[in-house]
């Protein structure tokens, strides 16, 4: 059996939930694998997936047999369930969805269930015949509502930083976001929330976690001090201790501080020296992450999609000093489009939309008006964008090219290996 072929037979979407009923169902037909794991459980609208990158390195570096699971995938499916860094075998997954194939056509809510409750299904079985000592889990959507919350006890709750996405669904409003964010907390488990929330953010998980009797800890920014913070990424001390990331943008500091003290809280149950937490950050990487394809011509690839994400890429690419930047651009349907262009519109020299990514793509005309309505020179083409970013490397050489605007541009350049 070919697994992925198998889970994408699976609704996408899936009725929309209003309990956890369903992928509690699922996993109790399974035999309850969750009850056997212990879980590091992330969520937030920014950052998560680099905080549960860095968190996977500096735990498999101290020696525990560290799950991940993430989405959405980047480079191949696969990349969604790891074991100590490594992807899940093909042949592994094949197997096992074979084996579990039986239990999920019986299943009664079998048309109801998603690709990512049973991928997530899937997951937590293959990591319990890992023996597994930890899992790293990354929130799909939400938090509250999210399948990964049939967790009942994680060793620690982690929230990246919390901004305006997914509103559809979550809610139109910072507060209402944090709220579901803030589900994820839960009684007696420590909670660790990014630095950086405002006030209104704030006093939701402070209530959050006094009502469930959890302590929150938050990172002290003002004893963080950044001394360097270029491409290569950045160096930084906090609490007295010298740190480096290898991912670029002050924003993936802050990731790393919620890291420290994420694992800070896990000192008894979970210890981690202070020389793997450092290699752990250090080594932490992840595709479309302001990655660097070429530093010659200049050439960035980045997935941030809300405002809060294209805000931190407008700050590195701030910081890399004067220079022409000819954006190639390319978002969703669902993704406030005109708010990212105003964002990056002060920076950009020529936006050059693109579509044909995905099937939920915004035709690139229209991201041409939204530029030209931002002030800011659009130019359309015909060629596929992998063309189109080799002639802008070749034809402007000193000039940056940035690739921007969705995660699913990121996996589409990168699976068309363009630089």
């Amino acid at each position: 059996m070919d697994g992925v072929k198998y889970i994408s037979g699976f609704s996408r979407l899936g009725p929309r939930v209003t309990d956890l009923s369903r992928i509690s169902s699922l996993l109790e037909a399974l035999g309850r694998p969750q009850d056997a794991l212990r879980f590091i459980h992330i969520a937030g609208t920014n950052g998560k997936g680099s905080i549960a990158q860095m968190l996977s390195e500096a735990l498999t570096a101290a020696g525990y047999r560290t799950g991940l699971f993430t989405s959405p995938y980047i480079l191949t499916f696969y990349d969604r369930i790891r074991l100590n860094g490594r992807n899940i075998p093909k042949k592994a997954l094949d197997s096992l969805m074979s084996e579990l194939k039986d239990t999920l056509e019986a299943h009664p809510l079998r048309n109801s269930l998603t690709q990512f409750e049973v991928t997530q299904a899937a997951a937590f079985v293959w990591f319990k015949r890992q023996k597994c000592d930890v899992v790293v889990l990354e929130a799909g959507l939400g938090g509250l509502l999210d399948s990964t919350n049939v967790i009942e006890a994680p060793l620690c709750s982690v929230i990246g930083s919390i901004g305006l996405d997914h509103t559809a669904v979550l809610g139109d409003t910072i507060e209402k976001i944090a709220e579901q964010k803030a589900g994820i907390i839960k009684p007696g488990c420590p909670c660790v929330l990014s630095a950086g929330a405002g006030e209104s953010v704030l006093r939701i998980f402070r209530e959050t976690a006094k009502e469930k009797g959890s302590l929150l800890t938050v990172p002290e920014k003002a004893q963080c001090s950044v001394s360097r913070s270029d491409i290569t990424g950045s160096e930084f001390t906090y609490k007295g201790r010298s740190y480096e990331t290898s991912m670029p943008g002050e924003h993936q500091v802050m990731n790393a501080l919620t890291v420290i003290e994420t694992l800070a809280c896990l000192s008894k149950t979970l210890p981690v020296s202070y020389e793997h937490t450092l290699r752990g950050i250090a080594a932490a990487s992840l595709p479309g992450r302001v990655e660097i394809l070429s530093r010659s011509p200049l050439t960035i690839l980045d997935g941030s999609h809300n405002p809060d994400g294209i805000a931190a890429l407008t700050r590195f690419l701030k910081s890399l000093g004067e220079r022409k930047i000819r954006a190639v651009i390319g978002m969703h349907t669902d993704k406030d489009a005109a708010e990212a262009i105003r964002l990056l519109s002060p920076l950009i020299t020529e936006f050059y939309p693109i579509s044909g990514f995905s099937d939920r793509d915004i035709p690139a005309q229209e991201l041409a008006k939204l530029a030209e309505s931002s002030g800011s020179r659009a130019v359309l083409s015909e060629e596929p964008p992998e063309q189109l970013i080799s002639r802008l490397q070749a034809e402007h050489p000193e000039d940056m090219t940035l690739i921007c605007g969705s995660l699913y541009l990121v996996s589409y350049v990168k699976a068309a290996k363009t630089v």
